[in-house]
């Protein structure tokens, strides 16, 4: 069943057979997390790679007083804090559960052994490759796109978020203050 959720999930990139997520998934270790609990605490190096089976999480890094939400994940997203993970030094990003979460972990030493695969080469570069994209058009998006289109976007996606989600992490991560992302709700629902 698991294999089957890492499948789907990622089909929408690359369709891998389902015996190359059955490895992948013996090579994970299932991990539960209580609502608000750190999933990567900040100044800490992060060892795993986390898929989001269940709830919700994410990434925060603090800027003067305010914690900033840089993204915000979902069941079947894949997701680290890939510059601890991937130099193996400390950052200042934490990844926390907004609500309570239940996920697969593989550890970086796993991730080498399955990059050492044509497969697992594959897979990871083309994930690597989704990531960046996302990351990119959603930069763009901040300087193109006014915070009531990137909302409306946000709730097109996925509209149980403005449920599941703190609005104060929602509104950073759409790069408003709370009180704008209160104006643009009420805007919305008046119309």
């Amino acid at each position: 069943m698991i294999a089957a959720t890492l499948k789907k999930s990622f089909d929408r990139y690359y369709e891998a057979p389902l015996e190359i997520w059955e490895y992948f998934a013996t090579l994970c270790e299932p991990a539960t997390f209580k609502k608000n609990e750190t999933i990567k605490a900040a100044g800490k190096v992060d060892r795993f790679g986390c898929f989001l089976l269940e709830g919700s999480a994410g990434a925060l890094v603090w800027s003067e007083n305010n914690q900033i939400c840089t993204d915000i994940y979902v069941e079947g997203d894949f997701f680290a804090d890939d510059l601890s993970l991937f130099t193996g030094k400390p950052s200042p990003l934490e990844i926390r559960a907004f609500e309570a979460v239940t996920l697969l972990k593989i550890s970086k030493t796993n991730i080498e052994t399955l990059q050492k695969t044509p497969i697992g080469r594959l897979l990871f570069s083309i994930g690597d490759q989704q990531g960046y994209l996302q990351k990119q058009q959603q930069q763009i998006d901040m300087m193109t796109q006014t915070a009531e289109t990137r909302y409306a976007q946000l709730l097109e996606k996925n509209p149980a978020l403005v449920l599941r989600i703190p609005q104060k992490f929602i509104a950073s991560y759409l790069g408003i203050t709370p009180q704008s992302l209160s104006r643009i709700r009420r805007k919305m629902t008046e119309q």
